[in-house]
């Protein structure tokens, strides 16, 4: 199981987060959360998506309220 967590931290440490690394040293905040501004506001968009996509679906009516929907019910 040692080698598996370990395997683990390599996959993060060395590959996923390795663009964190070269951010780190930089003297600007703004530049060096570029990446996390990035991810916020393409999660900005993907939330405003999905609640406008949730909308149309319950507009239409399409969505089945009654009440023998579960058989907990």
């Amino acid at each position: 199981m040692r080698a598996f967590f370990e395997g683990i931290e390599n996959l993060f440490v060395n590959f996923l987060f390795a663009p964190y690394d070269f951010f780190r040293f930089m003297e600007s905040w703004w530049a060096a959360n570029t990446i996390n501004w990035i991810f916020v506001i393409i999660g900005t968009v993907a939330m405003v998506y999905w609640l406008g996509q949730l909308r149309l679906f319950d507009s239409r009516g399409e969505e089945d309220r009654s009440i023998t929907s579960h058989s907990y019910l």
